[in-house]
């Protein structure tokens, strides 16, 4: 019941599609000179595991500002995308066939960063995290479907100073798992550095929170995902690794840093079926993928395949849809987000 009223929900925004439009035309017509020309250029290297969906989306002028994450509704079809700019609208809602469906001009958000869709088989819920140093920034937001505001995390407008595990410093992203518990790596930039897991009910169940290049250190965690095998794996950006972690004891693993000589590691992402990593490399406008290792295993990284995409597009973060595999990417340089669709099984990983 909950589903197919989200579903409703969704489908009556179809309704609002060309009013829509209207209301975003003048906008998007007055800042279309001074956005960059959408990129599209892109070369795969090593094992051949994406293609470019060059339809998606329909619309692509519709990207009015500098487009940071992406999140993505495997049972409605639905791609959350976060966009930060004067005058903008913070995250625009498509349909995974490329139709705008929905755009929230909530004045809640300063500067958006990490996106995450969470309980997507069950209620639904969009997770925000907001690095903005203005009166609504420094948190982790909760938002309905259709951009209502229905939980925030830490002190809008404040800077948490690191004493507080609930008081953030430019949180960078979060993860919602399954089970309700909540991972959160704070500090784009900001004093902390730190790896966070709360209890459904916000009580904290361990935390690494030290600055520095040693084991369980952070200089600027960037990213952070959950394999099936209870280990946490963490865009360690600043140090140019990525580190894992026992999601239940918070105890240590191992790390990658072989595949990140040239540049650090922005994004980390699971395929459907596990079997890879998606990694994003902002500055050499590369997303690589990287075979997952066994349970028990963590060992040295080791890169299958490579997307290449063209100069200045910068991608940022992504996401996966989990029932087809489909690859979605914030385009910080290109102002854009785009869909990559698997070769594998007729175009599914499952």
């Amino acid at each position: 019941m909950k589903r197919r009223s989200h579903n409703c929900l969704i489908a009556t925004t179809m309704g609002t599609f060309f009013l829509l439009m209207m209301v975003l035309y003048g906008t998007i017509n007055s800042q279309q000179s001074e956005s960059p020309s959408y990129k599209q250029d892109y070369r795969l290297l090593g094992r051949p595991l994406y293609k470019l969906d060059i339809s998606w989306p329909k619309y692509p002028e519709l990207f009015s500002g500098e487009v940071f994450g992406v999140a993505v509704d495997q049972y409605s079809g639905v791609v959350y995308v976060a966009q930060r700019g004067e005058a903008v609208p913070r995250v625009l809602v498509f349909s995974t066939d490329g139709e705008l469906l929905l755009a929230w001009n909530t004045s809640t958000l300063d500067m958006p960063h990490g996106i995450f869709l969470a309980d997507a088989d069950t209620n639904p819920t969009v997770w925000v995290t907001d690095v903005g140093t203005g009166p609504y920034g420094h948190c982790v937001k909760q938002y309905s479907p259709s951009g209502t505001l229905l939980q925030v995390l830490g002190s809008p407008g404040k800077a948490g100073s690191g004493l507080n595990p609930l008081e953030f410093d430019q949180p960078a992203e979060v993860f919602v798992h399954s089970s309700g518990e909540i991972y959160i790596v704070d500090g784009d930039g900001g004093m902390n550095n730190r790896l966070i897991k709360l209890s459904p009910d916000l009580e904290v169940l361990w935390i690494h929170g030290e600055k520095g290049q040693g084991l369980a250190q952070f200089y600027i965690p960037h990213s952070v995902t959950l394999d099936t095998f209870h280990r946490v794996w963490v865009a360690d950006r600043g140090n140019k690794r990525i580190q894992v972690f026992n999601s239940v004891t918070g105890d240590w693993l191992g790390t990658w840093g072989s595949c990140f000589t040239e540049d650090a590691p922005y994004s980390v992402r699971l395929t459907p079926d596990q079997k890879y990593f998606i990694v994003v490399q902002l500055n050499t406008n590369q997303i690589s993928v990287l075979k997952a290792p066994p349970v028990g295993v963590i060992g040295q990284c080791q890169v299958v395949s490579v997307i290449q995409l063209a100069e200045d597009v910068k991608p940022h973060l992504v996401d996966l849809d989990l029932k087809t595999g489909a690859l979605y990417v914030a385009e910080l340089g290109a102002q854009q987000a785009q869909k990559f669709t698997p070769f594998s099984l007729g175009g599914s990983f499952l």
